[in-house]
């Protein structure tokens, strides 16, 4: 059962952030420009860093979400430069997502985290369907801990139930993404990302035991 109260306050608090926006847009160009670093994980050491790992990743998404100003991509950005996996061709591809094409379906905060899911635990071999079916189990579990947490998987719910407290699908017209801005709805809508991406990242974590 979602807690909705811890909800709020975080929603608010994202409200009331002070963005700091050349900063964030410059950590963008530089991503664009270099791409995202490879890294060498060590399991021992992301285990015993867990917490602030995850903390770490949750406030990179609601970041990315915010300047990117789509979920799937600060989902899906936030996890692969922590993990160093992928390459910004793919968060190029994330540009429809957030709600699958706008529509208020599929949250990106779920898709950004199962692009990563795939490049992660998917086997370079396209025929070994047992990675396949592993990798799908894992986006299983995952996309119910999220529901857990937030109580719905799709964006309109998302935004009626969590973000907003009203219905407004931002993607259905330019007087709709008018109304969701000035209503601060790309600050408050970290949540989804931030959930998502330290739900995905802990499951990535906790497979290196």
């Amino acid at each position: 059962m979602p807690d909705y109260a811890a909800l709020k306050k975080k929603v608010d608090e994202l409200a009331a952030r002070d963005w700091d926006m050349p900063a964030l847009e410059a950590r963008i160009r530089k991503l664009s420009k270099d791409g995202i670093p490879r890294k060498k994980l060590n399991p021992e050491e992301l285990i015993a860093n867990k917490k602030e790992i995850l903390d770490h990743v949750e406030r990179l998404a609601e970041e990315y979400n915010f300047v990117l100003k789509d979920c799937a991509q600060g989902t899906a950005l936030a996890l692969m430069e922590e993990f160093g996996l992928g390459n910004m061709e793919i968060i190029k591809a994330l540009a429809p997502f957030p709600g699958i094409g706008g529509t208020g379906d599929m949250c990106g905060g779920i898709t950004g985290s199962l692009i990563t899911f795939g490049l992660y635990f998917g086997s370079d071999d396209q025929l070994d369907i047992a990675a396949k079916d592993k990798t799908i189990m894992i986006a299983q579990k995952f996309m119910a801990q999220f529901e857990g947490k937030i109580g719905h998987m799709y964006c309109a719910d998302i935004i009626e139930t969590v973000i907003l407290g009203h219905r407004l699908n931002p993607g259905e017209s330019e007087e709709a993404m008018v109304a969701f801005t000035k209503e601060k709805g790309f600050e408050k809508c970290g949540l989804p990302p931030g959930t998502g991406v330290r739900l995905a990242a802990e499951t990535i974590i906790d497979s290196m035991k």
